[in-house]
């Protein structure tokens, strides 16, 4: 468990995010958890220099079709990065298990197939309680998180290419 705000990082160790297109997919479901992911990344994402413009959130039903959503960026838009946000908490069934491998093995493939940084901002809590604390409660925002680590991503890429 996350002992520390999530949302917590060095300014300094930031890339400057002008000039960067960042697409966000969010699942519906759990709007409430997935909606203040959205809006922490999109506030990190304007702190760190990427224009209002540059930020294109799209939405998808749940979860597990955050990858296909993840794939139609990669496929129809022009952007430097892909965020992929979503909530699954362990219920009782097997559900669970299956939804999250899935979303998981779907963002590491799409990573893969398109050269592109696709980032894995999903929740995997075993409660609502923990999921509302990593999305803007004690634990920060981790949507904060993947939007830096977007950022991060897209400048080691662009660094390497050069």
């Amino acid at each position: 468990m996350a002992t520390r705000n999530l949302s917590e990082y060095d300014r300094n160790s930031m890339p400057d995010g002008n000039g960067m297109k960042i697409g966000i997919v969010v699942s519906e479901w759990n709007y409430e958890v997935t909606g203040a992911l959205a809006d922490g990344a999109v506030e990190s994402l304007k702190k760190l220099g990427v224009r209002d413009e540059d930020i294109l959130v799209k939405h998808v039903p749940g979860s597990f079709e955050l990858t296909l959503g993840g794939q139609f960026f990669a496929e129809y838009t022009d952007v430097n990065a892909i965020i992929l946000l979503g909530c699954v908490i362990q219920g009782e069934t097997r559900h669970f298990d299956f939804i999250c491998q899935g979303v998981a093995k779907g963002a590491t493939d799409l990573n893969i197939k398109y050269n592109l940084p696709v980032i894995f901002g999903v929740l995997t809590t075993e409660n609502q309680q923990q999921a509302l604390d990593r999305a803007g409660g004690k634990h920060g925002n981790k949507g904060d998180e993947a939007a830096y680590t977007a950022l991060k991503m897209v400048a080691l890429q662009t660094s390497l290419r050069r």
